[in-house]
């Protein structure tokens, strides 16, 4: 008779975890700029390591795969390598007993597709095709490429100032991005090798609260070129090609159909996620940089736009994305829908709808269906519920959005469709009709929802707020001869309108909606190639260097994350959520920095992105 046990027959198997614990950090730190051979074959040999045994195809045939990849990446295979490659992969796609092998199978090849450039140019060149090169993470996936490392040393060293003015050599809206900015720049921070990404927005707010944007001094403008710049939008892509463009010593001259500047910055964000005052700090900061003149509610048509493109130099056109998708159901024009572009406009113009008592449904899953979910819980609503037709773990909206709503009481009713408004006898809305749904194959990217065989939900509702989009108004710049595709403005990738000499595009009416720092990064750009256009090569110098690095303090250390005000409290107001570090969080995080710009690839020749 045999004894069982209650212990893991693996004895390592708790250990193993932890390493590849380890291994999952490591790969999400994976460098920008890596070469794609390089990562397939480690990829494979992860691969190779899990193979059980059982099956030819899987323990035989991908350790030959990865033996002839790392051919390829050493520049030392031939073309009929490759092929032999691609019927390796396939034999272990289409022969193997499980996923270990059919799915590193379907990598290779779904990677010799993908990356067919750089697996030629290893092939007949014996190297990486240009551009491919370890890069710094951080300032790399900053849209901008703002100078991450040097501001964080700067914070550290207490000169908060400096930091403000190192953000602002790249970025004229350091309060704008340390509120509101989806921190990209975090995605492959090398201390996650360690224990966590540095919180690069955190450190950038504790900055900005200590030394307001407006109070710290710009950079000198140069010295007047003549040149008038027209810049039509006053978001935050037109603000910052106006901000660079005046340093640079140009006229510009901003037109904005608001009464006020900041673009979905002010009709877009709620107050409680982004104070008013505080961005008018950045504001004021930009519009004192250099000669900038700003015309408000002013409307740019047809006409005014080939007059601007006349007596201007130079013509920049950033009109956001202010126009509301809608749906397509029955009543949807009914009293009582409307959608969240209108919503949040009016509420940044300081017009807070009183829904005392109502039940409000929200359509849609994105960061801006969140806003509009916690605005109407500030707004009194009795009960508020977001319809999406995915998972909650589909939803585009940042996790901690989506965390924050549910806190203040937003009930999330997912994997429902919309099918129709209800309406009761005076034609006001009484309901969302939905149809249940169940998730289906990936499409995208992402799971797709199918129609579920379930009877229809009535979802109680005074008022829904539809969610799902923005659109471009495109039909003035269309009139003037602009090209639009899919309703987004065209340009090239220097940002300048085809059919036009003077004339650039930038910022969400060209990429479609998209984040603040994207946004910024496209005025950056335009101001860059405006000036080279007007023929100029101005450069910038924001008056402030990055401190000596120190040595790395190795020892694993939480990360500090910014705090909220308690729910119970933030959901009756707009006051601003979150709450701000200590001295001692601040330093503690920015104590976490590697300084990849001195121990990293930041100190080697083009390991780093900067311009402007």
């Amino acid at each position: 008779m045999s004894v069982l046990s209650i212990e893991p027959r693996a004895v390592d198997d708790a250990r193993v975890v932890a390493q590849l614990d380890r291994f999952a950090r490591r790969i999400a730190a994976t460098p920008p700029g890596t070469c794609a051979v390089a990562t397939q074959v480690a990829l494979l040999e992860a691969a190779v390591a899990q193979t059980c045994g059982k099956c030819v195809p899987c323990c035989d045939g991908l350790p030959k795969l990865a033996d002839l990849l790392r051919h390829v990446r050493d520049g030392e295979a031939g073309p009929a390598d490759l092929d032999q490659v691609r019927a390796l992969a396939t034999l272990a796609r289409d022969a193997s007993d499980c996923a270990i092998g059919y799915e590193a199978g379907q990598a290779v090849l779904d990677g010799l597709d993908a990356f067919a450039d750089e697996y030629a140019s290893h092939v007949g060149q014996g190297r990486c095709q240009a551009g491919v090169g370890q890069t710094l993470p951080c300032e790399t996936d900053c849209p901008a490429h703002v100078n991450v490392p040097a501001y964080i040393a700067l914070v550290g060293e207490g000169d908060y100032e400096g930091a403000v003015n190192m953000v602002r050599k790249d970025n004229p809206f350091p309060t704008a991005c340390a509120f509101v900015c989806e921190h990209p720049c975090e995605s492959r921070c090398r201390r996650a090798l360690v224990d966590a990404p540095l919180n690069i927005r955190g450190i950038k707010k504790f900055a900005c609260d200590q030394a307001p944007a407006d109070r710290c001094a710009t950079p000198p403008a140069l010295p007047p070129t003549g040149r008038r710049i027209a810049v039509v939008g006053g978001g935050p892509s037109g603000l910052t090609c106006a901000y660079f463009a005046a340093l640079m010593g140009h006229a510009v001259d901003v037109f904005e159909m608001h009464a006020q500047l900041g673009g979905m910055m002010r009709y877009g964000i709620p107050a409680y996620r982004f104070p008013r005052e505080r961005l008018d700090e950045d504001i004021r900061a930009i519009l004192g940089a250099g000669d900038v003149t700003v015309h408000a509610n002013a409307r740019v048509d047809a006409r005014e736009l080939r007059r601007l493109s006349v007596e201007y130099d130079a013509v920049y056109v950033s009109v956001g994305a202010h126009a509301a998708k809608q749906l397509r159901l029955e009543n949807v024009e009914a009293e009582g829908v409307m959608s969240a572009v209108e919503l949040l406009g009016a509420i940044g113009d300081g017009e807070i709808p009183d829904l005392a008592g109502k039940k409000v449904v929200v359509v849609g899953g994105g960061n801006v269906a969140m806003d509009c979910a916690r605005t109407v819980v500030r707004a009194g609503a009795e009960e508020v519920s977001i319809a999406y037709r995915r998972r909650l773990e589909d939803m585009t909206a940042l996790r901690a959005e989506v965390e924050s709503a549910i806190a203040e009481g937003v009930e999330m009713i997912t994997l429902e469709s919309p099918v129709r408004v209800e309406v009761d006898d005076r034609g006001r809305v009484s309901a969302l009709v939905t149809q249940p749904q169940m998730i289906g194959p990936v499409r995208g990217g992402r799971p797709a929802p199918l129609d579920a065989r379930k009877p229809e939900r009535r979802i109680e509702a005074d008022v829904i707020l539809l969610a799902v989009g923005q659109d471009v108004v495109s039909a003035p710049f269309e009139e003037a001869g602009m090209q639009v595709a899919r309703g987004r403005l065209v340009a090239d990738a220097a940002l300048a309108a085809p059919g036009f000499d003077n004339v650039f595009v930038g910022g969400d009416c060209q990429s479609g909606p998209a984040t603040v720092i994207r946004a910024i990064a496209a005025g950056k750009v335009a101001a860059r190639n405006i000036d080279e256009h007007l023929g100029y090569h101005h450069t910038l110098d924001c008056g402030v260097s990055a401190p000596a690095a120190r040595a790395n303090d190795r020892t694993p250390t939480g990360r500090v994350n910014v705090a909220e005000r308690p729910a119970r409290e933030r959901r009756r107001d707009f006051e601003a959520v979150e709450v701000e570090m200590t001295l001692e969080e601040a330093r503690q995080e920015c104590a976490r920095c590697l300084r990849c710009d001195h121990f990293g690839c930041g100190s080697l020749d083009e390991g780093r992105t900067q311009y402007v």
